[in-house]
């Protein structure tokens, strides 16, 4: 039985996926719910939940959000910024923010400096790359590697008068570098 006293009210839509009203991200001027902070919100809890330090930035390049999390350098947040670990962060955020957005995300995230530590090392490839093609070789590939990854091997490719092109499917995509 109930009582004549009690009001029976709907839950609020947001409340229907399981966030309460306290985390739902401002909506961004067109009414959607702004990527960005749907990934900082889940990076900052999952900060929480690791016990981890670490400060969120936002920067939008183009249509991309850039998620960056930064820390001093005795901070516990090194145990996340190897290259394995921020790929699964992202995906795992992205999946995040598909989840309360509905749409795709092209999210970055970057964690204590990973992906310049990444980009470095992806020159150094690239730079060997030319050495090989300059000895002889000619076309030089690359491990197979993200979208974002393979762009920028483009970028640095093409820097360094290389000539690149992407080869292969899903995950055994790659890139495979020639002279001009």
């Amino acid at each position: 039985m109930t009582n004549p006293d009690t009001e029976i009210h709907p839950a609020p839509a947001d409340a229907l996926d399981g966030a309460s009203a306290d985390e739902t991200p401002i909506d961004s001027a067109d009414g959607d719910v702004d990527e960005a902070d749907v990934a900082a919100d889940f990076i900052e809890e999952l900060l929480d939940i690791c016990d981890l330090d670490g400060d969120i930035d936002i920067d939008m390049v183009g249509d991309r959000a850039h998620i960056s999390v930064t820390a001093s350098a005795d901070s516990n947040l090194r145990v996340l910024s190897s290259a394995e670990a921020v790929a699964a962060l992202q995906e795992l955020t992205r999946l995040a923010v598909q989840s309360r957005t509905g749409e795709f995300s092209r999210l970055i995230l970057d964690v204590g400096g990973s992906r310049q530590a990444r980009q470095n090392e992806l020159a150094v490839l690239v730079d060997a790359a030319l050495v090989a093609l300059d000895g002889g070789s000619s076309r030089y590939p690359l491990e197979p590697m993200s979208s974002y990854e393979r762009k920028i091997v483009h970028d640095l490719a093409a820097e360094r008068g290389l000539t690149s092109v992407s080869e292969g499917e899903g995950r055994d995509r790659h890139t495979v570098l020639t002279r001009a």
